[in-house]
């Protein structure tokens, strides 16, 4: 029992002449290589421990190392080249969290490689050279995991997804140390979807009953439901799209004083609905979803919306395009815009189908569309041909199968987005399908059967062109055929 020599309390000493707090405050400060800087220990006050979590365990037989001994850096296993490593099962609690400080973390990322960081290294040099990753990028996603492993509140356990999202703040990158962290197993997905914060955004001010009414409709809409009655998860863009039309008559409900949806009756309910437009089929579709999973729960008595018609949406007239803007884009000294457009404006490909499309779909010619098979146009090879070899100059060691790849996608293996090329072209891929599908119509005088095969719309899109035929604006066909042929060319 003695004096410590750095905070003054009698208690048990070390050898170093520090208590035991002093000693793992030391540890904690002291930079790589140098000596516990005694004035550096209580300088900014002392970090609190739980006993015995910070202590390794070794084995019997083992030599033990003092508290003033850094630990020795545990050189990682190796199995037919590749390192192994196990990550903690227990986690470190947080009180509270304090933003990174940019000096320290480049101290502590200038340290030797844990065991951790050795098995991600050997997993990103795999994945880098498995998929052609540039050196630059390679050493950038390396820096990122130190980064992360520098900011973990317990160091060998998994990273959540939501912590590598802010490398950008910090000067990291995301989405490819994602990528590895995945490859590696290391990743926790804690992300959160899109539509459950614009879920939050437009739910804040709601009443607590209400809002707890509304959360039980959403996760059943995005993660579906095993008990009866079962359903399946729908996409979230449709959650979107019933939120857009339910947020302000709830918003009105909340401002009238009403709690809890189980109090708005079918009159309620039908004064409140827009007297026309998407928004009042938002909000009836919106409507209709959520009472009808609240009923099916026994959170409601009655469903308001039961026998009520849904409003038709008033149907638009498709409209022919510029065909200067068409050829333009045609002869796009892009490679990427110049097929994107020949594809759509020949054959009237969706933008959907053309982020999915893969290289393996064109074959002698032909292009293989789900149940379909497309012979493809000569405008259409031609500018195909020369897209592939700009594809193949760009990113010659891809591993990405897609046909349409780009910067962000090529050290992947992920489609493109449905904007790719076309805000490059200046072209909205909808309209320019729209164009060759009037294009047709007109070409074959109204053949409904001709444009459901060669398209595959229903009957019920097929008239929506048809009846273009007898408007009076497109009556005389002032449609310039000369920039996609018919199926007859």
């Amino acid at each position: 029992m003695a004096e410590c020599m750095v905070c003054g309390f009698h208690t048990t000493i070390g050898d170093a002449g520090m208590c035991r707090l002093c000693s793992v405050e030391g540890r904690r400060v002291k930079e790589p290589g140098r000596a516990v800087d005694l004035a550096a220990v209580s300088r900014n006050g002392q970090q609190l421990y739980l006993a015995n979590l910070h202590h390794t365990y070794v084995p019997r037989g083992k030599r033990h190392r003092s508290l003033d001994e850094p630990a020795a850096v545990k050189p990682p296993q190796h199995r037919l080249g590749v390192a192994e490593f196990t990550p903690v099962k227990w986690r470190q609690l947080l009180l509270f969290r304090m933003p990174p400080n940019q000096g320290a973390l480049k101290r502590r990322i200038a340290v030797p490689d844990t065991e951790m960081l050795a098995f991600c290294d050997s997993v990103l040099r795999e994945h880098a050279a498995r998929h052609g990753w540039s050196k630059k990028l390679t050493n950038e996603v390396k820096r990122s995991l130190k980064l992360l492993h520098a900011l973990q509140d317990t160091p060998g356990a998994k990273i959540h997804a939501s912590d590598v999202l802010e490398l950008p703040r910090i000067g990291g990158t995301a989405l490819s140390t994602l990528e590895i962290l995945a490859a590696a197993d290391l990743v926790i997905d804690d992300r959160t979807l899109a539509v459950r914060h614009y879920f939050a955004k437009h739910t804040a001010e709601l009443p607590q009953t209400m809002v707890t009414q509304l959360q039980t409709w959403l996760d059943v809409m995005i993660e579906g439901s095993r008990q009866a009655p079962r359903r399946r998860a729908r996409h979230p863009q449709t959650a979107h799209l019933h939120i857009l039309g339910m947020s302000p008559i709830l918003q009105t409900w909340a401002e009238t004083g009403r709690q809890s949806l189980a109090e708005v009756s079918r009159k309620d309910f039908v004064a409140a609905l827009p007297t026309r437009g998407a928004q009042r089929n938002f909000a009836e579709q919106g409507f209709r979803s959520l009472f009808k999973v609240l009923k099916a729960r026994k959170i409601i008595f009655t469903d308001p919306t039961r026998g009520l018609p849904i409003t038709p949406v008033n149907a638009t007239v498709p409209l022919p395009l510029d065909s200067d803007a068409i050829r333009r884009a045609l002869n796009s000294p892009d490679p990427a815009v110049a097929l994107a457009v020949a594809l759509v404006a020949f054959h009237a490909v969706t933008s959907p189908q053309l982020a999915a499309m893969q290289l393996t779909d064109i074959r002698d010619g032909r292009l293989a569309l789900q149940d379909r098979t497309i012979p493809l146009a000569g405008p259409v090879l031609a500018r195909l041909s020369a897209y592939l070899d700009h594809r193949s100059k760009t990113w010659p060691a891809t591993l990405n199968a897609h046909l349409f790849v780009n910067r962000k996608t090529a050290p992947r293996t992920t489609p493109v987005s449905r904007n790719f090329p076309w805000i490059a072209a200046q072209l909205k891929p909808q309209a320019l399908r729209e164009d060759r599908i009037l294009q047709e119509i007109h070409a074959t005088g109204g053949d409904v059967r001709r444009i459901c095969d060669l398209f595959g719309l229903s009957i019920t899109a097929a008239l929506r062109y048809a009846n273009t035929l007898e408007h009076p604006d497109l009556a005389n066909g002032p449609i310039d055929n000369s920039v996609a042929p018919s199926a007859d060319h």
